[in-house]
């Protein structure tokens, strides 16, 4: 016989043991997480008083999350502006390294992020009308759409159907081609020929094929990107980036995040159409020209501080991300 003692053990631990079970195997995931955010860089290696330039995107509140932005530490004034073309949200300042050579900055957010159902979210405004689509249909520097993508992938047998099949037989397709692998050179830029041929690379290699396919096939498709938050920790350091995909079925955009899927193919399913509240979007799309503008030409994507010296793009900095989840 099963003592009382054990049957109260059992009815303790059982439950817990089917939701893990289940997040692993879908998702008991919760639908809402709350956390603060820290932004913080140092721009470095500067010669004492030399003047420079920086932007960094700012979190936006949208459908799929809602911001509030508290402390903003940066040498000097600032100003907060909205880049026009995908209604980027950014900050702008000119600051004056100290005698140590640097610039500092930091934000802190609070952020409140929902889960994306594959239902999507709606398409308001700009990317619903016929304006809006042809921006999320065109090309960028490093995505071409001229069919050469789908030339590689699908020669004449290109995927057929209704919107959110031919997104998914991209989706798996991508998946299959490409593997997560941070080696080498080359990776992390979102260059899909070269992604294409290296059939390796991080989150934006895997996504800008993704992407470029959807285009060139005349599915809407856009690039977000922003910070992955751990799901089994409550607080501590960001490494890194992250980004994902949207398309858009209808009048409603999907997500799809392709890279977790690689590295947890238990998941595949769940990541076509879900996207978990682990993560927060700070800014979209590819080829930014930036408010006020900036001298060296289009930013590739925009998630670390991007900052120009005398008229020409300045890369040294170190950098800070963190998070603590909250009540």
């Amino acid at each position: 016989m099963i003592s009382r003692r054990f049957e109260f053990i059992l009815a303790c631990l059982v439950p817990h043991m089917l939701s893990a079970a289940a997040a692993a195997n879908d998702d008991s995931s919760p639908a809402i997480r709350k956390f603060r955010f820290t932004y913080a860089a140092t721009i470095e290696g500067l010669k004492p008083g030399t003047k420079a330039r920086v932007w960094a995107p700012v979190a936006p509140t949208n459908d799929d999350q809602t911001v509030e932005v508290g402390s903003i530490e940066v040498p000097g004034k600032y100003r907060r502006e909205t880049e026009p073309k995908f209604g980027n949200e950014l900050l702008y300042f000119e600051g004056q390294a100290d005698r140590a050579g640097k610039i500092a900055l930091s934000i802190e957010y609070l952020v409140t992020r929902r889960a994306a159902s594959p239902e999507g979210t709606p398409a308001e405004g700009k990317p619903a009308d016929n304006d809006g689509r042809q921006r999320f249909l065109a090309g960028s520097s490093l995505v071409p759409v001229d069919g050469t993508v789908a030339r590689r992938f699908f020669e004449s047998k290109r995927p057929k159907g209704t919107t959110r099949e031919i997104a998914r037989a991209l989706y798996d397709r991508v998946e299959t081609h490409m593997r997560y692998d941070k080696t080498g050179e080359g990776w992390g830029r979102g260059d899909v020929l070269w992604a294409c041929d290296s059939q390796h690379g991080n989150c934006s290699d895997f996504h800008s094929i993704f992407i470029a396919l959807c285009r060139d096939l005349s599915v809407p498709a856009k690039f977000e990107i922003g910070f992955p938050l751990p799901d089994d920790k409550h607080k501590g350091e960001i490494a890194g980036y992250h980004c994902w995909a949207k398309f858009l079925d209808g009048k409603r955009w999907v997500g799809v995040d392709i890279s977790e899927a690689d590295k947890h193919p238990e998941r595949k399913e769940f990541f076509f159409g879900n996207l978990p509240p682990d993560r927060v979007m700070f800014s979209t799309e590819r080829d930014l020209e930036l408010v006020p503008k900036q001298a060296a030409g289009p930013v590739n994507f925009l998630i670390y501080p991007y900052v120009e010296v005398e008229g020409k793009p300045y890369e040294k900095q170190t950098r800070r991300f963190a998070f603590e989840d909250a009540p």
